[in-house]
């Protein structure tokens, strides 16, 4: 193309044209120059930056806040996957569960399950003819919701009964000690371990000798609450699910009591949740810090007293009988004027102390004398409310 055809051709463009190819043209060498400084930032993949360290940590305490490990969230939240069931929690889960664990404080309840650790010792001897050691673990505080939801299964649940209170409790039997009392009253071999054969329910014969025990354990409870208040512990039913055992709503506090038994080289775990429900009618009694607290009360005094009453003298007054009349009357008495009286030969007397009526009976003479046969009591009258 000549040099006329192309000023023919930038006469004929319009000024719009001229203005994008400009734009088009200034956009190019932006393009050009971002790409020919991207090579001096790049750097070789061998080489190793090298850093301020201490510019990097104050950047880091200023610019991000200090992200916590697991360990630390376990800690912070109660949850120790090492730590054993005994132990006590912290952290979140102790300040929830807190409300539960000093909701009553029952003193008298550490005696009765170390009186009952004594006798079932002695007991199960009896029955297995066997070394076993029974040993109290703990005593603590839970909601039989939260107590249920955490039964490990399979497990054998004794709903008992206790009559002089009208109420239930609840005793778990764990699956290993099932299997080492079967192993032992069936004769099993010292020394080793009971095989335990999951998946299937438990026959009558493991369910019978396992009420055995719970029998044995029921009549040592009773035995160990004797010297607090008599009661009598029997055994309603057996149930292998929790939902057939529930005795009280979820939300209810119990006392949940952790026994080991220990049988040699085999044993279990027996576990008695009893609710406040059912130890309400004793609860001033489990509140004493000691056996025979009377809270300020001395039966040493109480006896002399009592003895000192027997020899007090009381004035009886006996009353022939009783007549209302005016005072008028009563001023123009005379002597030997006769008042006459309802009162016949055979009607009781009355003996008074003081204004309060206490005997009656018939009148007659004895040596002499005029004398009254106490027949009756008269009990006092109740003071209107």
């Amino acid at each position: 193309m000549s040099d006329t055809d192309t000023d023919t051709l930038e006469e004929d463009m319009s000024e719009e044209e001229k203005a994008m190819m400009s734009e088009w043209e200034n956009m190019s060498d932006d393009g050009e120059s971002e790409a020919g400084s991207e090579p001096e930032s790049v750097v070789a993949p061998d080489a190793t930056p090298e850093f301020d360290a201490a510019a990097d940590d104050s950047g880091a305490e200023e610019g991000s806040t200090r992200i916590l490990n697991q360990e630390e969230i376990d800690s912070l939240l109660g949850f120790d996957d090492d730590a054993t069931g005994g132990d006590e929690t912290s952290g979140v889960m102790a300040l929830i569960n807190s409300a539960m664990v000093n909701y009553e404080r029952l003193p008298m309840l550490d005696i009765v399950f170390d009186r009952l650790v004594r006798l079932m010792s002695t007991s199960l001897r009896n029955l297995t003819s066997d070394n076993v050691e029974v040993s109290l673990d703990q005593v603590s505080t839970v909601r039989f919701g939260d107590y249920m939801n955490s039964i490990p299964l399979p497990a054998m649940l004794s709903v008992f009964q206790a009559e002089e209170w009208d109420n239930h409790g609840l005793l778990v039997t764990d699956s290993a000690l099932i299997y080492s009392i079967v192993d032992v009253l069936l004769g099993g071999r010292k020394g080793t371990p009971a095989i335990r054969v999951e998946g299937r329910p438990y026959t009558t014969i493991e369910t019978k000798l396992v009420e055995r025990m719970v029998g044995v354990g029921l009549s040592d409870l009773s035995s160990a609450f004797d010297p607090l208040s008599p009661v009598s512990f029997s055994l309603d039913r057996m149930e292998t699910n929790p939902r057939f055992a529930t005795i009280t709503q979820g939300g209810n506090a119990c006392v949940l009591a952790r026994l080991r038994v220990d049988m040699g080289d085999r044993g279990g775990r027996v576990e008695i949740l009893i609710p406040y429900a059912t130890l309400e009618p004793i609860r001033e009694l489990l509140l004493q810090m000691f056996m025979g607290e009377k809270f300020g009360r001395d039966s040493i005094w109480e006896n002399h007293l009592t003895q000192e009453l027997y020899k007090t003298d009381v004035q009886l007054q006996a009353v022939l009988g009783e007549k209302t009349v005016q005072l008028q009357d009563m001023l123009n008495w005379k002597v030997g004027t006769q008042v006459v009286f309802n009162t016949k030969m055979g009607d009781d007397m009355e003996l008074r102390c003081g204004p309060f009526p206490i005997f009656h009976g018939p009148v007659g003479q004895k040596q002499g004398n005029i004398a009254v046969l106490i027949e009756n009591y008269i009990p006092p009258e109740k003071e209107s409310e």
